[in-house]
């Protein structure tokens, strides 16, 4: 089932979200520090029966974050139910898991009527004390360091947090089941630290310092159904929720996959109407390609026009600057999907890409890297250590002050504005540098056609 992807003005915030399926809607709010990229296998399978939309909370993913400096949980559910109005969806089914399911639950008894019913994975319900730690050590400010070390917490951090719950907290009775040393499964959490960095403070301390928010016994509020699976930390949460609505129920079960199938029953005992359209942007969204060696989305921003603004290998269209009215991703960086296959090292595959997105446009594209492309994007992939995290950071650094970057000598040392060396400014760089599986082979097309 193919998923989707759009943006949404929401007031004067930006909106990303995920839709796939067809039939009655079906909200998905997912766990900080995610995003909605969490839920596409999910989705894949509930598609068949609803349409799931799944937005980017404010701050994560590719939302923008709240205008607030330190929100609350009556904020976020009012963002979730203003999300609703800007796509025109006036009643719907929902799911959500963990501080996705607190969030809803507080839009729910904000706004009942926008539900047909609920199923969530976890409901937290902190003691005093546990808030009290929550506070004062699981937030830490999240801001890149001149020198990438902000890079080597954060590794540790993601890893450790499937080992203990709190993370911080190691002693040994506070050791999770579920632990383990996959560096895919934490690169994938990086990555999403990574696009929110500190604005994952507000969107976390928003959830942890939630009170219970479950209406009253006796409340007419739309059906909910509460479970937590063995090995989940909120499944000891389950006997602290205390007396629920009538039409509310909560248990114990054995695995996610049956958390997922109890959800997915009782979402089906209760379907939403049909929605109409679902709205999204007019300047800035996703495109479906289809040509020889790529089928996938690419994004693209801005008003389409006689030229088209492209970015140059390991970089992204967010950082062109000065670039004309409408930019692309290129197949393998930023937003965009990657090549079907093996990336091409010719230039005319990927003007296919161009062609397909912005008709006959002239190119405006930022120059071709000296160097061998080998050497200028080796392997980024993610190991056991996080080292391909820092590994990147030393290369947009260089970058900046050699030509090529991995040549340091008094030759090869090219003039530059301080200013380029801003952490903030590098980890725009090495955000899209991580994000581009195709930067070498990029870097050989555009060499061999002079630069585009």
């Amino acid at each position: 089932m193919e998923i989707t992807r759009h943006f949404v003005d929401v007031g004067s915030r930006r909106v990303h979200y995920r839709r796939a399926g067809k039939g009655p809607p079906l909200l998905m709010a997912h766990q900080s520090p995610r995003s909605s990229a969490e839920y596409e296998p999910l989705m894949r399978g509930w598609a068949e029966h609803f349409t799931c939309i799944a937005p980017d909370t404010p701050g994560f993913g590719q939302s923008d974050p709240l205008p607030i400096a330190e929100p609350t949980i009556d904020d976020f559910a009012d963002a979730m139910l203003g999300f609703l109005d800007a796509i025109g969806v006036q009643r719907t089914g929902a799911y959500g898991f963990h501080s996705g399911g607190i969030i809803l639950v507080t839009a729910l008894r904000k706004q009942p009527q926008r539900f047909s019913a609920l199923a969530i994975g976890g409901y937290a319900i902190w003691t005093p004390e546990e808030m009290a730690v929550f506070g004062q050590s699981y937030l830490p400010p999240f801001r890149p360091s001149a020198y990438g070390e902000h890079l080597t917490w954060l590794w540790n951090r993601i890893l450790e947090q499937t080992w203990f719950f709190p993370w911080f907290d190691v002693r040994p009775s506070m050791r999770l089941r579920m632990a383990h040393d996959d560096p895919a499964r934490v690169d994938a959490v990086i990555r999403e630290m990574l696009d929110s960095g500190d604005a994952y403070r507000a969107g976390y301390g928003a959830v942890l310092r939630a009170p219970r928010d479950i209406p009253a016994v006796g409340t007419a509020v739309p059906p909910v159904l509460i479970t937590a699976y063995d090995g989940d930390p909120l499944q000891a949460h389950i006997d602290r929720l205390g007396e629920l609505p009538e039409s509310w129920e909560a248990r114990k079960v054995p695995t996610p996959a049956a958390h997922q199938a109890a959800s997915l029953e009782f979402l089906q005992q209760h379907p939403a109407p049909e929605a109409g359209r679902i709205a999204e942007a007019g300047d800035e969204g996703f495109r479906r390609v289809t040509v020889d060696g790529f089928d996938g989305l690419i994004h693209w921003r801005g008003t389409p026009g006689k030229e088209v603004a492209l970015h140059g290998p390991g970089r992204a269209l967010e950082l062109l600057d000065g670039a004309p009215g409408f930019a692309i991703d290129l197949p393998g960086h930023g937003l965009s999907d990657s090549w079907s296959g093996p990336p091409p090292t010719e230039w005319q595959p990927w003007r296919q890409v161009v062609t397909a997105v912005a008709g006959d446009a002239s190119i405006q594209a930022e120059p071709a890297p000296r160097g061998d492309p080998s050497r200028l994007f080796p392997n980024l992939a993610p190991d056991r250590f996080g080292a391909y995290l820092t590994r990147a950071w030393s290369i947009v650094r260089a970058r900046h002050l050699f030509d090529p970057w991995y040549e340091a000598s008094p030759a090869t040392a090219i003039d530059f504005d301080p200013a380029v060396l801003a952490p903030e400014r590098l980890a725009l760089e090495h955000r899209a540098l991580l994000r581009a599986t195709a930067a070498r082979e990029l870097a050989a097309a555009m060499q061999s056609q002079g630069g585009q």
